[in-house]
């Protein structure tokens, strides 16, 4: 949502300006890290703001360490919000990948480019191309979590981010 978009937005360059804050953490709630837009708004007159790229270019641009905290699942956007941050811890149980695709939508924040930098070529076109969820078992094998947990994810991050 709008106000997601810009709560993200205003956290960062609050952190970033906070020269206390050492390292960044990013998460869902309700044990999901975050499923992307809801389509819905697809349709409506365009609005002033709310556009996903340049906030995960924000992320990625950030002087201090972003992790992610992904729980359940990170898909469309929510996985190119992800794939901004630096490093990426994952629940054994999260799911990946940008199912926008189905629907005739190509990952509009960047993911395109990300993905393929982050897991190679060949791995990144079979997941922007078909679709498909990845388990965070593949998603570490491929490179795209840098750590996979069975106990809190947020914790996870948190150590991670205070490591680096």
């Amino acid at each position: 949502s709008l106000a997601v978009l810009q709560d993200l937005e205003d956290g960062l360059k609050k952190a970033d300006a906070d020269p206390s804050v050492k390292a960044v953490m990013i998460c869902g709630e309700n044990g999901k890290f975050s499923a992307g837009a809801d389509i819905r708004g697809f349709s409506s007159p365009k609005r002033q703001g709310g556009a996903l790229s340049p906030i995960v270019s924000l992320i990625e641009s950030s002087e201090k360490p972003v992790v992610a905290a992904i729980e359940g699942v990170a898909l469309g956007g929510g996985l190119e919000v992800a794939l901004g941050c630096h490093y990426r811890v994952a629940h054994v149980k999260a799911r990946m990948g940008l199912p926008e695709v189905t629907l005739g939508l190509l990952p509009g924040a960047q993911g395109t480019q990300r993905l393929p930098r982050l897991i190679g070529v060949p791995a990144a076109l079979d997941m922007i191309t078909t679709g498909k969820h990845i388990p965070a078992t593949e998603a570490l094998k491929l490179g795209l979590v840098d750590e996979i947990v069975e106990e809190n994810t947020i914790e996870a991050a948190i150590r991670l981010a205070n490591k680096v």
